[in-house]
């Protein structure tokens, strides 16, 4: 066996410990409540804070298989993507084993970052993003948008759009669709099913937003790195691929105008309950800010569920994945501008060769020349045929080079000359 085929080896043999490394981390389903909790938070007249209990983790399994691991792992760039693929897995399984403590929003802090933490350009921060939407949102709260009247569609609708939605995609690949009790989210999804929760409430929008981010998303990603026969990692989960992956995510719903302003607002406030948390806001303070938001107590009830499951109630502590969403947009739209920007549109399929980060295509790459990552089988709509998306980052790109406030300065005077009404 020559030097190359030997370094193939070893290679192949390090994703496949890490993948194992990677399986008991089942980080929401470790995290999720029971409606017990809930029925007694409402019995309680929203007054107490909830008793929440979790199962018993010993993270040792997955720290063991890490460290051996490590034991084979060298200097190269391949493997120093191998190594944050290491501390991701070892950081997510002593969070499982801190629920309930401040050690927990440590490692979330770790894995997922905070509402403050800067940009790729080391300033711009979620936390602003959140409040721009917030402000940008509220100025159009008259204006008439021609939506159809609200209407709350039943999650088994939901559910057989997205039925034919996966068939459609993935044929005989494709993962049941099921109508559930308990659920983290409204939805989640997994290669081979995918779960809608029965007391969600849906939108005209919803629909058209979860196959978008759910199926051509998630589940492709998830089939295409359990269909790489050499590095097994790339079918993990892991909570070192959650802000591109959820990026990529909102990122579809967003190509593909699915998206609206209720879920940018939803995102919007994701962030900023979560910086409450952080600033020592308890359970029911976050929970009368999203009432007061969205005047809905059982919705209110589940988004602020979602800031507090795992974390410290009291407040200080909450778990901020929540956040990756708006930041995960921001980091792949970023992307996308760079890879038109730079003529390099053939970067553009290996982002869906499995479970991955944005900081891991120049090693996926390198890993393809030598014939170990494979190409996606399955490819978003809008990446199969990805004239619209390049003709629209190539307007994007020239845009971002104009002097934005000598534009807008321009359009003020000519705004403030015209009468403001809505209709």
């Amino acid at each position: 066996m020559n030097t190359l085929e030997v370094e193939k080896e070893r290679i192949c043999q390090i994703s496949s410990i890490l993948y194992s490394a990677s399986q008991p981390i089942r980080i929401l389903t470790h995290l999720e409540w029971n409606r017990d909790i809930k029925q007694k938070f409402f019995a309680d007249k929203c007054k107490e804070l909830p008793k929440v209990s979790y199962p018993t983790f010993d993270p040792s399994k997955t720290l063991s298989l890490v460290s051996e691991a490590r034991s084979l792992m060298g200097n190269s760039d391949i493997d120093e993507w191998l190594k944050r693929i290491s501390t991701k897995l070892e950081h997510g399984a002593l969070m499982m084993g801190s629920v309930g403590t401040k050690k927990f929003y440590e490692f979330s802090e770790a894995l997922y970052g905070k509402p403050t933490n800067p940009f790729t350009d080391g300033k711009s921060t979620p936390l602003e993003l959140a409040n721009i939407f917030d402000k940008q949102i509220s100025s159009y709260a008259s204006y008439n948008f021609g939506s159809p009247p609200p209407m709350c569609y039943l999650a088994s609708d939901i559910a057989e759009q997205m039925q034919a939605a996966v068939t459609k995609m993935f044929g005989t690949d494709a993962p049941k669709v099921e109508v559930v009790d308990e659920l983290s989210a409204n939805a989640l999804a997994n290669p081979k099913l995918i779960r809608i929760r029965r007391t969600a409430c849906f939108t005209d929008l919803d629909a058209q937003q979860l196959i978008n981010h759910e199926a051509h998303i998630h589940v492709a990603t998830s089939i295409n790195g359990l269909n790489q026969p050499h590095l097994k990692i790339l079918a993990a989960g892991h909570p070192g691929t959650t802000k591109t992956q959820e990026g990529l995510a909102v990122f579809s719903e967003y190509i593909t105008n699915s998206i609206d302003l209720d879920r940018l607002r939803r995102l919007a406030d994701r962030i900023i309950a979560i910086q409450m948390s952080i600033e020592g806001a308890d359970f029911l303070e976050v929970y009368d800010y999203f009432l007061g938001r969205i005047g809905n107590e059982s919705q209110a009830y589940e988004n602020t569920r979602r800031v507090f499951r795992g974390g410290v109630l009291t407040g200080g502590a909450p778990f901020t994945k929540d956040g990756v969403y708006l930041e995960g947009l921001i980091r792949v739209h970023n992307f996308l501008k760079a890879i038109a920007a730079n003529g390099r549109a053939d970067c553009l399929k290996l982002l869906f060769c499995g479970k991955l980060d944005i900081e891991d295509i120049p090693v996926l790459y390198k890993l393809e020349e030598m014939g170990l990552c494979q190409p996606g089988k399955y490819l978003p709509p809008w990446v199969e045929d990805a004239r619209y998306l390049l003709a629209y980052l190539t307007c994007s790109e020239f845009l971002n080079k104009m002097d934005m406030p000598k534009v807008y300065s321009h359009y003020d005077e000519l705004l403030h000359s015209i009468p403001k009404t809505f209709n």
